[in-house]
């Protein structure tokens, strides 16, 4: 698809990266990208994408914009409010670059339209914040050889990883299965507004270097952001043999809706405040909990809690099985994000109700022991 005259004077910044010029941004103008979620991820992913000049950008939420949206879904604006996410984000789209193609999804997400929906793009973004439908999204993709990129986000923490065909790990991989309502939402959990601006905004960057062929994507990486300290984490992840979709003797072969949740308590990713832990410790009256201390060694060793086990978050699926399979097992990392995700392997791994340290080893600090160092 060759370049118009005005095409060219809009992305002329494009135009003079040797790695990307004429070539690669022709490749972005023939390129179909789907962006689930028009959310806080979804909307700076699409904002981006549709700057860059992907040639078809489409948009798949089925809710209305509400005003405790604004703090973080940058898509939208107050005259939105009660509006369809996915119809205000295609307007919005449209008129930061009217050169590309936007399409409106208002739809939500079932294994009765993925196919259909998914046949027509030939790259996915994950924005959703469910965990259910990031399992649909991930299996929909590895059955139809999609490319995905998939982001989560927690309080003031996230995560992002892609996966290509043929060539890595996909999400059900680092994490099998949790059951749905076991980690609590940015609304139960609260989420630093400009969180997602990152997260989403790596994964356009993703999408973008997959399209061009630019760069080395997050393939065999699980990339963590910690927005307090300011730092990233870089895990290595491998595909699994015996993953249900994607191993060698995949179990799924078509996408499928989550079964309904069963009655009653289930197994579930339980909060835990650093004083609440504090007074679980000085029980003597109870079992003492086992703690997962899932950072880094040099974080480790620079401060931890007393009798805390020091498995790295990128190590766990293949130790999970030190993790007791009975008792209360508490993870812990510096402000509760990798713990987060520590506790959905866990669930995967049927260690039953995992226990997050609610703000990590900070909270313990600021709480607990100011003199604890954490590093």
């Amino acid at each position: 698809m060759a370049l118009t005259s005005s095409e060219r004077d809009r992305y002329q910044r494009h135009l003079a990266l040797t790695e990307i010029g004429a070539a690669g941004q022709e490749k972005l103008k023939a390129a179909r990208v789907l962006v689930v979620g028009a959310g806080g991820l979804g909307s700076p992913a699409a904002l981006y994408l549709a700057a860059a000049g992907c040639g078809t950008v489409g948009l798949v939420d089925c809710d209305r914009v509400e005003l405790s949206n604004l703090q973080r879904q940058v898509l939208f604006d107050s005259s939105g409010i009660a509006r369809s996410k996915a119809e205000a984000g295609r307007e919005r789209l449209a008129s930061l670059n009217p050169e590309i193609r936007v399409l409106a999804h208002a739809l939500e997400l079932k294994a009765a339209n993925v196919r259909a929906l998914f046949r027509d793009y030939d790259l996915v973004l994950d924005g959703t914040d469910r965990l259910s439908t990031r399992y649909l999204i991930n299996d929909a993709c590895v059955i139809l050889g999609l490319p995905l990129v998939s982001a989560a986000i927690h309080r003031f923490e996230g995560q992002v990883m892609t996966y290509v065909p043929g060539r890595g790990p996909c999400y059900r991989c680092v994490f099998p299965q949790a059951p749905e309502g076991g980690v609590a939402n940015c609304a139960q959990a609260g989420v630093l507004g400009v969180l997602p601006g990152v997260l989403g905004t790596l994964q356009a960057t993703e999408a973008i270097k997959l399209i061009t062929g630019v760069g080395e994507p997050l393939t065999g990486r699980l990339l963590t952001y910690d927005a307090l300290e300011m730092r990233f984490h870089e895990f290595r992840v491998a595909r699994r043999p015996e993953c249900a979709v994607c191993g060698d003797a995949p179990t799924i072969s078509e996408p499928r809706d989550p079964a309904a949740p069963p009655t009653g308590t289930g197994p579930a990713v339980r909060r835990l405040t650093a004083a609440a832990l504090h007074e679980l410790l000085r029980d003597a009256g109870s079992p003492a909990p086992r703690l997962i201390d899932v950072r880094e060694p040099y974080e480790y060793q620079a401060g931890h809690l007393a009798g805390a086990i020091n498995i790295p978050l990128g190590e766990l699926p293949g130790r999970v099985a030190e993790v007791a399979p009975a008792g209360t097992t508490v993870f812990i990392c510096r402000s509760g994000g990798r713990s987060l995700a520590a506790c959905q392997m866990a669930l995967a791994a049927g260690v039953p109700g995992p226990v997050n340290l609610e703000g990590g080893m900070l909270a313990w600090s600021a709480e607990i022991d100011p003199a604890l160092p954490v590093a």
